[in-house]
């Protein structure tokens, strides 16, 4: 996702400093034409408008507060944009304890996958102070389709796990309906162009069914370890509120299953792969099923 917006802000005209722990990934942001830190801190010291998108709890920790993290070398009166998916509690706690620097945090998590990230079709769901948000409003406009303006602190990640447990049933239902037509012997190409068309369609399955018919996960948009993390948070949301989540409960046991299928690192997609096993179809042609050629007399 970060290397996404630094080639989209770039393309608008803006300097980027970047820093990853991933060499391959500074090193693409160089052949890009964006400048390189040597670590977050260096990166807070010469930026007034920071962006961070992390995988994980662990991960926000060290990028922040960790050594060589932003805290340490961060200017006051920066401000800092938030897009990971993350526990509210995370989201809360990094206020806080920026605010105390006099650093501001808004909570923006994005709605769209790293493919969509890449054709700038993604939407911000932005939280916090609006000065801060109008002050970032032409940042926001050059790394995304667009941007929602969400109220307080943390409605942004809120809006999320709402977004997130419709992707999460979503993504079944597109693979639930590619397997009904593989088994019921439908051109996946045709199915897919028809009910695309149709009422029937979401942006799921405009995004995951071309993996699917293709049986190829392996150009992850989102992984699905990564993915893992995003149903656990909203499984803990949700049942703080005490909230009935019974299609999104039914859906977890698929995504588990792609788990111990080995397919942590292919994309969310794969759970087609496990309906397709669950309903007995394969794709390979068995040896007995290729035409027989003709013997010469």
């Amino acid at each position: 996702m970060g290397g996404a917006y630094s080639t989209h802000l770039r393309a608008a005209g803006f300097g980027v400093v970047g820093f990853d722990p991933d060499r391959r990934r500074r090193d693409e942001l160089k052949r890009k034409g964006g400048q390189v830190a040597v670590s977050a801190a260096a990166v807070a010291a010469r930026c007034a408008t920071l962006i961070t998108s992390l995988p994980s709890v662990k991960a926000c920790e060290a990028a922040f507060f960790g050594k060589d993290g932003l805290a340490a070398r961060v200017r006051r009166g920066t401000v800092i944009i938030e897009t990971s998916t993350l526990p509210l509690e995370v989201k809360l706690d990094l206020r806080e304890r920026c605010a105390a620097r006099e650093i501001t945090v808004l909570d923006c998590p994005i709605s769209g996958t790293g493919a969509q990230a890449a054709t700038k079709d993604i939407s911000v769901y932005a939280s916090g102070e609006r000065a801060a948000v109008r002050r970032c409003a032409d940042i926001f406009a050059g790394f995304a389709r667009s941007m929602h303006y969400c109220g307080a602190y943390g409605n942004g990640s809120r809006l999320k796990y709402v977004a997130n447990l419709l992707v999460t049933i979503h993504n079944l239902a597109a693979a639930e309906a590619i397997v009904l037509g593989l088994k019921s012997g439908l051109d996946l190409n045709l199915l897919y162009k028809v009910i695309k068309d149709g009422a029937g369609t979401s942006r799921m399955f405009e995004v995951r069914a071309p993996l699917m018919i293709a049986d190829d996960y392996s150009q992850a948009t989102m992984k699905v370890d990564v993915y893992q993390k995003d149903i656990d948070i909203i499984s803990g949301f949700a049942a703080g509120l005490h909230c009935p989540t019974p299609l999104f409960e039914a859906s977890k046991a698929f995504y588990s299953a792609a788990l111990a299928q080995g397919r942590a690192k292919e994309d969310t997609a794969a759970i087609c792969a496990v309906l397709e096993q669950m309903a007995g179809v394969s794709r390979r042609k068995s040896v007995n099923s290729q035409p027989r050629k003709a013997r010469k007399k």
